[in-house]
């Protein structure tokens, strides 16, 4: 018997399984933690808000992103409505008829 521990993994996602450490977990954790805070109130257990946010940040830790801050950002824009027109636009004068 050994007293060193094994690292625990879970699977995530078929077919392509991704190996997740704890310390990957912890990470994707501060990302949605970070995210749901971002919010004025804490959308609720059954909110798809959550499971987009969630589903958006295991995908990017799939691609090799392990920094909570840019997991965050982009999982927020990936479920933000996109600005309809840009703010740097100066305001339109009408003719006077």
């Amino acid at each position: 018997m050994s007293c060193e521990a094994e690292p625990s993994y879970i699977a995530l996602g078929s077919p392509s399984q991704m190996r997740v450490d704890g310390e990957l977990i912890r990470l994707m954790g501060i990302a949605f933690e970070m995210a749901l805070g971002s919010f004025g109130a804490t959308p609720a257990h059954d909110d798809p808000i959550r499971a987009a946010l969630a589903h958006n940040i295991i995908a990017l830790a799939k691609a090799g992103d392990r920094d909570p801050e840019r997991l965050c950002e982009a999982a927020l824009q990936a479920v933000s409505a996109p600005d309809p027109l840009p703010r740097s636009l100066p305001p339109v004068e009408l003719p006077e008829v």
